[in-house]
């Protein structure tokens, strides 16, 4: 029997100089990373990537015939897939800066200390496993589902979504009212398009904001009116429920209509029919109503704000779309999308992103949900100029400049989660040990991340995580490999 190797794909350990091959590949064989394929020429490694899926590449920059940064651009634009970490000797600022805006996941200087080499392998390959159980994940639930397609506007990778699409195909056929909940931008309208689209209706699905309209606009948008009901009234008007006959009329927003419209609509839910303004005869609807709102509608119930009546009339079919920060594993997927969107739009090319823009944005709060995102993503390709998209935007929208003396609210919200119990109150090193381990819990191990959540620069948290895991003996140190 073959001896099993680790990652799937090989790592391609790039090195005109064969013995740091060999050095790189004992290193990692001594943390199970087995899977290797050295290459001390770099002309060879264009056929290499184009015969073998690579899971990451290891990339030396100073050889002869082709230089580190002419492989690492080939690499980003025809295998944008592969994470390359950059392992040499150049410690240059200007060229560090610039192997990572050409899409470098990470940089590494010789001599590099073994422990450090074998982390950030490992978080580079922990990543791409996360993303392939994903995809298998998404493919598996997704089979359980009748019809797919009907879903198919809906970019997401989250159990708690699919399982709503389960919920949306079983009512689908219902004639009842629907009611989505949810914060303002996580799409509750590609919700309601979705439960349109499992009703097999073969009317149109009328979508309108009702936030705003008083009494008489509510009931001349959706009713309609007859000839001379109001001064200016001098022809007649469809109203929105006729147009939605035989399909959905989708009411945004349901939360914020005035009293007097919530009675109309309760008669329209119960009866199936209203009554145009200026006229005494009822009209009778087949359009199922789903309605929209951001509010806590139960609340809204209880204070009298929302009619009891109504609420219970909704309470037949209930879905709540989850905020985004609810659901992180759909970041990496609706970024992708939003950045293809982007750029068609733009007439762009698609820009790729360095690998620790996925980790920055799950730890921002994204008051906005998705649409948030979309517009933050279409602003940072309208503006990108190069192959890589800038993480330094990414970062000045979410987490504020900060310098050592120039701490966040961030730190002082982490120490504040900290439960205080006993009879130990726990020392300022103590609290620095947990709010460092929170940080790096938060932002997946990306020092980068996390040394903005702490108010400090990645050189300092570097130090700190360095003189935590020091043991007081050195002869146990961490011993280095000279590459």
């Amino acid at each position: 029997m073959e001896p099993m190797h680790y990652p799937q794909n090989p790592i391609l350990i790039v090195d005109d100089e064969s013995f740091v091959v060999d050095s790189i590949t004992i290193a990692l064989a001594t943390a199970g990373i087995t899977n290797t394929i050295g290459c001390p020429d770099p002309r060879t490694v264009a056929s290499i990537l184009a015969e073998k899926p690579v899971e990451l590449m290891i990339l030396d920059l100073t050889m002869p015939y082709l230089t580190g940064t002419e492989i690492l651009e080939s690499s980003v634009k025809n295998y944008p897939h592969i994470p390359v970490i950059i392992v040499t000797s150049t410690g240059e600022l200007d060229t560090v800066v610039r192997c990572m805006k050409m899409g470098a996941s990470d940089y590494l200087l010789k001599p590099v200390e073994k422990s450090l080499l074998i982390a950030t392998v490992k978080n580079c390959i922990r990543m791409k496993e996360l993303e392939r159980e994903n995809r298998l994940l998404s493919e598996r639930v997704v089979g359980g589902l009748q019809r797919p397609e009907f879903f198919n506007t809906i970019i997401t990778e989250s159990e708690r979504m699919r399982a709503l699409f389960k919920y949306i195909e079983s009512i689908g056929p219902s004639g009842q009212p629907v009611l989505i909940t949810g914060e303002t931008g996580v799409g509750k309208e590609l919700v309601a398009r979705a439960v349109h689209t499992a009703s097999g209706r073969t009317g149109q699905l009328i979508a309108v904001n009702v936030a705003g309209l008083d009494d008489m606009m509510f009931s001349d948008t959706l009713f309609g009116h007859r000839k001379g009901a109001y001064t200016g009234a001098d022809t007649a008007r469809t109203g929105l429920i006729k147009e939605a006959a035989g399909g959905t009329l989708f009411l945004d927003e349901i939360g914020d209509i005035t009293q007097q419209s919530q009675v109309k609509l309760l008669r329209l839910l119960q009866e199936r029919e209203y009554y145009p303004l200026g006229s005494d005869m009822p009209l009778r609807s087949d359009a199922r109503i789903i309605a929209a709102t951001n509010k806590n509608i139960e609340k809204a119930q209880e204070s009298g704000e929302f009619r009891k009546d109504l609420y219970y009339r909704f309470a037949a079919h209930r879905i709540h779309v989850p905020p985004l920060r609810e659901r992180h594993e759909d970041i990496p997927a609706l970024v992708d999308h939003f950045m293809k969107k982007a750029a068609d739009e733009l007439g762009k090319k698609k820009p790729t992103y360095p690998a620790e823009l996925i980790p920055l944005l799950k730890v921002y709060h994204f008051p906005g949900n998705v649409r948030e995102l979309e517009m933050m993503i279409h602003d940072a390709v309208s503006r990108h100029e190069s192959h890589v998209i800038s993480l330094e935007y990414f970062k000045q929208r979410i987490i504020p400049d900060t310098t050592d003396s120039d701490v966040t609210h961030e730190p002082a919200a982490a120490a504040a989660a900290v439960e205080i119990s006993g009879d130990h109150f726990p020392s300022l090193n103590e609290m620095e040990k947990i709010m460092i381990a929170k940080a790096m819990e938060r932002s997946s191990n990306n020092q980068g991340v996390a040394a903005r959540l702490l108010g400090i620069t990645r050189t300092t948290l570097n130090s700190k995580l360095k003189s935590l895991r020091t043991p007081p003996d050195n002869t146990d140190a961490p011993k280095k490999i000279s590459l």
